[in-house]
């Protein structure tokens, strides 16, 4: 029907205006001569014709509009093949829509369907009864479905306000139209649609099982490539593990009471991604320059991390309580091997090699949607009850500069993990855990290796930009001291890093220690009186004898490892615990007493690893020392000649590699003991911190894996080795495996 058709719905005043222009056929009737007022023409032509028609011919003419009605309707679309009465019969719901949503039938739904019957309506007249019959019959069929459409629009539009209501309370509202314009903001989320009855056809049972088959293929081919280069078997991280938060405490929260500046950016928690546990009011509030938001204004120091030490609120005594503590590495500072997944993805040839390159792939929205899902995933408020039951007493939290803040030409994405550190500090208060801030990652990279950022040229103290970065360091050290000097941090921060692992047999010694020591005048200036870590920079500890005296309370940070000396990593199983029980143990105590060395000293990083084998350990897509397949423009550390221990027969990461499951009870009780010797070793200093808690496939870097696997303690303060006892020689165990 020419015109407007108006429909008002049964909730009041909202109406659905639907117009379509005149069809063709209706156009030409308009057009006619015979069309006057005093003449209705009939849908069978003139009225003259009308009259001289006999009654054999009207008989002939009724026959052949009934075969073309007939043909007509064979000839339509196929979802359109049952009859209106037909599929009433059927389904007495039929007239609903089988397609339900949460949201009417738009307008250019409508329009579409307007378009069909017009094409339908407006073909040529080869024969006017022909066409008489065609438009008769389409006729009925339109104004069926006019009829149908109608319905929906009324059932999807009260469906839709009552949804709209109820999504008002929670100050969330999300229609359709608006997701299609992009005007909706999201927290990573989805918008679904309402369970409701669909058809497939043919094209699409043929792709489903084309995909199942393609499945059934690729699977077992890509666990036999994630087994081979650094196992499958995860050891229970994943940035993608467990559904979206249900960030229930935005309910309550009117989204008008955000500013309209503040929208779309940090202070809005309508866009993070995981609200679970943070105060989401908002505010502007900053201590140092750095936003509270998130936080909430009452705290308890009450909680003790286990029955051997004292809750936070009491003094811990260093130097004689030794520190029995593990990292959470990877996390806010990504680290590929840690973290695999995030750059499995690339080819080589791309370059994706560590968080500058993966944010500059990402660009900007992608990059910050991808890693704050990680930040929200890859550890959660379990993890930190986990690692209490564990016997654990402090946690080291690696975390990156642009926490803080980001410079021109960085793509890191900014602030966004500062939320989730100040969130984790206080999942360490309510679990009783001490927390050793670690800044892993300072501006240009002091190290030059992937897990400062950047891998390549070190732009600290070093190069073009080498004093700027250097200030820029102080800065971002004056803004976090002045924050976490506030009374709420002085019992659960113990501990404060200054830079993670400068690489200072490259970078001048005098320059590092000259920063350290106006890093240390910054801290203390902000009213920070924690204790401060200082890297020995892979100097030395006997090298650190005399070293910034004129600092108070500083602690010397080494990080012993085995397996990145090519000197070490071919130790048979029997020399490396001989090592921890017997070097290692005398460098702590030599170390750790101001006549001999530098003073309280702690080992801030270990693992039981027995290889350098795990997937991208020694930077994404090269090999290992093991195998002898890292070859590197420095003949220092260049290997290209496999260096698993001498005699031992064929090196291979595919037998280092393998599930734990399938470790023999021998090597099981060869790295339980090599970790309890380092554990004991570490202690003749101030105590020890596991690297790391959790990865996603490198079990013998993960205590949470290792610990499933039974190869590292329940407790950490019950073990069966302490170094007195005689090292078994392990004869029976392979030394390649």
């Amino acid at each position: 029907m020419a015109g407007h058709h108006k429909r008002e719905t049964r909730h009041g005043n909202e109406r659905a205006v639907r117009s379509h222009a005149p069809t063709r056929r209706e156009q030409v009737e308009r057009n006619s001569p015979h069309n006057t007022p005093g003449k209705r023409k009939s849908r069978n032509g003139s009225p003259e014709r009308q009259q001289q028609e006999t009654p054999e011919r009207r008989e002939r003419r009724e026959k052949r509009e009934k075969r073309v009605s007939r043909e007509t309707q064979d000839r339509s679309p196929k979802h359109n093949s049952r009859t209106p009465e037909r599929r009433r019969r059927q389904d007495p719901t039929s007239y609903t829509s089988s397609e339900r949503s949460s949201n009417p039938l738009s307008l250019e739904s409508l329009a579409k369907l307007d378009a069909y019957n017009e094409k339908q309506s407006g073909r040529p007249q080869e024969k006017e009864g022909l066409l008489a019959a065609k438009e008769k019959n389409q006729g009925h069929q339109r104004r069926r479905k006019e009829k149908v459409a109608s319905g929906r629009v009324l059932k999807d539009k009260t469906r839709h306000r009552r949804n709209t209501e109820h999504q008002r309370e929670k100050r969330r509202v999300i229609s359709g139209p608006l997701a299609e314009e992009g005007k909706v903001r999201r927290r990573g989320g989805y918008i679904a649609e309402e369970n409701g009855k669909k058809r497939f056809g043919r094209k699409f049972w043929l792709f489903l099982i084309s995909a199942v088959l393609l499945l059934v293929m690729l699977i077992p081919m890509g666990i036999y490539a994630s087994k081979k280069h650094g196992g499958s078997h995860g050891s229970g991280g994943s940035s993608d593990n467990g559904p979206d938060p249900a960030n229930e405490n935005l309910k309550g929260v009117n989204e008008n009471d955000i500013p309209a500046a503040a929208k779309n950016t940090y202070l809005d928690p309508f866009i993070w991604y995981d609200t679970t546990d943070f105060n989401v009011t908002y505010t502007d509030a900053t201590v140092g320059g750095l936003s509270v938001m998130g936080l909430n204004s009452a705290w308890d120091d009450a909680t003790r991390a286990n029955e051997n030490v004292p809750p936070l609120d009491k003094k811990w005594v260093y130097g004689t309580m030794p520190i029995r503590g593990v990292n959470l590495g990877g996390w806010l500072s990504i680290e590929p091997f840690i973290t695999p997944s995030l750059f499995q993805s690339y080819k080589r040839n791309q370059g994706i090699i560590d968080e500058y390159t993966l944010t500059k792939e990402l660009g900007p929205q992608k990059a910050a949607k991808t890693l704050e899902k990680h930040y929200a995933m890859f550890i959660k408020e379990d993890d930190f009850k986990q690692i209490q039951a564990a016997g654990f007493d402090h946690v080291r939290i690696s975390y990156s500069y642009w926490a803080v803040t980001t410079y021109p030409g960085d793509p890191y994405v900014p602030k966004i993990s500062w939320r989730y550190l100040l969130r984790a500090i206080e999942y360490c208060r309510k679990y009783g855990l001490r927390v050793n801030l670690d800044l892993h990652a300072l501006p240009g990279s002091q190290n030059g290796w992937n897990h400062s950022g950047r891998q390549g040229a070190i732009g600290w103290l070093n190069g073009t930009d080498g004093d700027l970065n250097a200030q820029r360091s102080l800065d971002i050290h004056t803004q976090l001291s002045t924050f976490f000097a506030q009374p709420r941090y002085k019992n659960v921060i113990t501990i404060y890093g200054l830079a993670n692992e400068p690489k200072m047999i490259a970078l001048p010694t005098t320059a590092v220690l000259d920063w350290e020591t106006k890093a240390a005048a910054v801290v203390r200036k902000s009213g920070m009186q924690q204790y401060l870590v200082v890297g020995d920079g892979f100097l030395g500890l006997s090298k650190w004898k005399g070293q910034l005296s004129g600092v108070q309370n500083v602690i010397l940070d080494v990080h012993q490892y085995t397996i990145f000396n090519k000197n070490q990593i071919n130790f048979p199983h029997q020399k490396k615990i001989q090592y921890a029980c017997q070097g290692w143990t005398e460098q702590m105590q030599q170390s750790n007493n101001v006549a001999t060395g530098f003073g309280p000293t702690i080992c801030g990083e270990w693992s039981q690893a027995d290889t350098d084998c795990a997937l991208f350990l020694n930077n994404v897509n090269t090999g290992s020392r093991w195998e002898g397949t890292l070859p590197t423009s420095d003949p220092t550390t260049s290997v290209t000649t496999p260096h698993c221990p001498p005699n031992s027969g064929t090196c291979s990461c595919d037998k280092a590699n393998v599930d734990p499951s399938a470790y023999s009870d021998e090597y099981k009780q060869w790295l339980m003991m090599y970790a309890e010797a380092q554990m004991v070793s570490f202690e003749a200093g101030w105590g020890w911190f596991y690297w790391t808690w959790v990865t996603e496939s490198a079990v013998q870097w993960s205590w949470k894996a290792g610990m499933a696997a039974g190869i590292l303690p329940k407790k950490t303060w019950q073990r069966d080795f302490n170094c007195t006892a005689d090292i078994p020689d392990f004869a029976d165990l392979p030394e390649n495996f």
